[in-house]
């Protein structure tokens, strides 16, 4: 008999959590129990799912003594402050947020690219980024067969990445727009409807956001290679779910379209949909709630030599997410038999 989890989801009332709790019950995840954690305000709170009704507890310390897999998403204040108790007590944390992701010490996993670092955990391992996470399911097979130097990318990021607030603004955008109503906000400094906003997370000095270096430095730190180099614009587009990225790629070995189109087709993480004469693309709008993340547009770049241009779309609540840290869960209890 395969052994069975003690679960809990830290921010189990968000997006993510509301993923997470949905994917460890529809993918079966050998659990003996699942207890979603919250904030203070969300304590007490009821849950209905799949036929069972679960009780939302505040967070403590405490909690972590009767878990085994405590999977975050709370933010990186939250995990400062439970992640490390939770590992102390001997639970292992799988965190969403960016607090850890860095750290020497702490794996950064996708399960597709680097399912090998995980062995190196000290009971806390990082979820990537979403745009990250996404854009590799392009780059890993194209990096182990022709070398990456460098990339740039721009993203185009559904409001689903800042959560069920910005979902609800977009809609109420839409229907005041539509009534012909002032259209409101506040989670976004401007409309977001009918908009783009080239602003994800904080700026920096330099004039980029920290959103902007994630891709670069989480990128490294996943396909283990420090020489990569990146530049990212992150934008934020009206579309409810669902991330896309514009990669140009520079490679050390001379590529073929042909070749990368089967390697893409062969990574288990990616769905080739490249088919521009039958108008095949991939879209958010055909990738929400999909495990694989599209790629397509494959064409050989104009200005890189050994350079190749193409486009990812991919759910950022499942492998942007929620998704990614269930395959971590299954990766550990794959290890644990």
């Amino acid at each position: 008999m395969s052994k069975k989890y003690r679960v809990g989801i830290v921010g189990a009332t968000g997006a993510v959590g509301q993923e997470l709790l949905d994917l460890l019950v529809s993918r079966n995840f050998p659990m003996e129990s699942l207890r979603l954690l919250a904030s203070s305000r969300s304590a007490g709170k009821k849950i209905q799912h799949a036929g069972k009704t679960y009780v939302v507890e505040e967070t403590t310390p405490e909690c972590f003594d009767t878990l085994d897999i405590a999977i975050f998403s709370a933010g990186g204040t939250p995990s400062k402050v439970f992640a490390p108790e939770a590992a102390k007590r001997g639970c292992v944390v799988i965190d969403n947020s960016s607090a850890f992701r860095m750290e020497p010490d702490v794996p950064l996993i996708v399960p597709e690219v680097n399912p090998h670092a995980i062995k190196n955990h000290k009971n806390i391992i990082a979820n990537p980024n979403c745009t990250t996470a996404i854009s590799l399911m392009a780059l890993c097979p194209l990096h182990r067969e022709f070398g990456l130097k460098r990339f740039f990318a721009a993203t185009y990021q559904a409001v689903s990445g800042t959560g069920v607030a910005a979902m609800r603004e977009l809609e109420n955008q839409v229907r005041q727009y539509a009534n012909g109503e002032p259209i409101t906000h506040e989670v976004y400094p401007y409309q977001i409807a009918f908009n783009v906003i080239p602003h994800v997370d904080v700026f920096l000095e330099n004039g980029y956001t920290k959103e902007e270096l994630k891709m670069l430095n989480e990128s490294r730190k996943i396909l283990e290679a420090p020489h990569i180099m990146n530049s990212t614009t992150c934008v934020r587009v009206p579309v409810m779910r669902a991330h896309s990225v514009a990669i140009n790629a520079e490679f050390e070995k001379p590529v073929s379209v042909e070749r990368a189109r089967e390697v893409i087709a062969a990574f288990p993480g990616a769905e080739l949909c490249d088919d521009v004469e039958n108008k095949k693309y991939p879209m958010p709008l055909f990738y929400q709630r999909k495990q694989k993340c599209g790629v397509g547009r494959i064409r050989k770049d104009l200005v890189f030599d050994n350079g190749l241009s193409f486009w990812v779309a991919g759910d950022q609540l499942w492998k942007g997410a929620a998704l990614n840290a269930v395959q971590i869960a299954e990766l550990l209890a794959s290890q644990d038999k």
